[in-house]
């Protein structure tokens, strides 16, 4: 695909879906830059907000922190909280299943566990729409308490995506390290990588980008510090790239660690998207939609519109923003695109 292509796919995203702000990077595995773009003054180095692509920050450290001895997947959520703690976490048809749960159903979004983000007339989606509101680790697991799960931990080939998995690994990076999450992230990933314009914000002080819901302007700092390990840090498009490759390449770990573990198909308002270790695969054959191609495109989206994905059968890379909360699937949309007209 031309760049003049990718231009004309751009423009038409950001003027028919009601952008206000976006930027796009488009690289070869080569390192070369294929196509580049910003509207309303951004550039590939302006902040943006990562949202869900943090998850895999969090997926890294978790790989890296077994690849040191320090924890395994098969490790129970026992190893690092006391059972009157986790109690009534995950309740499933009248059965606690919480001290069932290991760190590779966290993972894997194989827990079952509810997802109080996007779940319920008082989800925190909707809260943050309207207010900025700071809810700790601690309200997060009350909140989720309150539903009930899906399905039992690991049970036959379900995957749910839930926010609070990746809460939870960020908490037990936390206490396996005996630091801050943002520290872990830097030394492991951000410092090691050369992400420069990379940081997870544990201040107003610290530069938060305003996001917009529809043609609302929202700045909401505090939501986006209680995110931490499943969508608090704050990147920019260069930076999303370096990592992505990275990523991918084992340049933070041995890839043979994610390769291994199975893709499972998330809940159907998530379609077409499957999970793996970390991260999501879409595949851009074998469903009916109208983006039929070849392959499968992995990597991770945010709900501002991020993403960072790699698309293997061309190794080609995309990574982005459109700062737009109101439509989720945006950035998915578009990246099966831009893998379905590769050349």
């Amino acid at each position: 695909m031309k760049a003049k292509s990718y231009d004309k796919l751009f423009d038409q995203y950001v003027h028919k879906k009601g952008i206000y702000e976006s930027v796009v990077l488009i690289e070869k595995g080569t390192g070369e830059t294929v196509f580049s773009k910003a509207y309303g003054g951004k550039d590939i180095d302006s902040p943006i907000i990562a949202a869900s692509i943090t998850k895999m920050f969090t997926a890294a450290c978790i790989f890296i922190l077994i690849q040191q001895g320090y924890i395994t997947l098969n490790d129970s959520l026992l190893d690092f909280y006391e059972p009157a703690y986790l109690k009534g976490l995950h309740v499933y048809k009248g059965k606690d299943y919480s001290c069932e749960l290991k760190i590779s159903d966290l993972l894997c979004q194989t827990s079952g566990l509810a997802d109080i983000y996007e779940e319920g007339k008082n989800s925190i989606k909707k809260r943050a729409v309207l207010s900025d509101t700071f809810i700790s680790f601690d309200e997060n697991m009350a909140l989720t308490k309150e539903k009930e799960a899906h399905f039992p931990p690991n049970y036959k080939n379900n995957a749910y995506y839930a926010d609070m998995n990746y809460n939870i690994l960020g908490d037990i990076i936390e206490k396996v390290k005996q630091c801050s999450l943002e520290r872990v992230f830097d030394q492991y990933i951000f410092s090691k990588i050369g992400m420069t314009k990379t940081y997870l914000p544990v201040s107003e002080k610290e530069y938060i980008p305003k996001v917009y819901y529809g043609d609302k302007q929202l700045y909401r700092p505090q939501f986006i510090m209680c995110s931490k390990a499943s969508g608090g840090c704050i990147t920019s498009a260069r930076d999303l790239m370096r990592f992505i490759q990275a990523f991918f390449r084992g340049e933070l770990f041995d890839k043979k660690m994610f390769d291994s573990r199975p893709y499972r198909k998330l809940q159907l308002s998530m379609f077409p998207i499957c999970y793996g270790s970390g991260y999501m695969r879409i595949k851009m054959g074998g469903f009916s939609t109208s983006f039929l191609g070849q392959g499968d495109l992995i990597g991770h989206s945010g709900s501002t519109g991020s993403f960072a994905f790699y698309y293997p059968d061309k190794e080609l890379f995309f990574v982005g923003d459109f700062n737009q909360m109101k439509d989720p699937a945006l950035p998915v949309r578009f990246g099966m695109q831009l893998a379905m007209s590769a050349p």
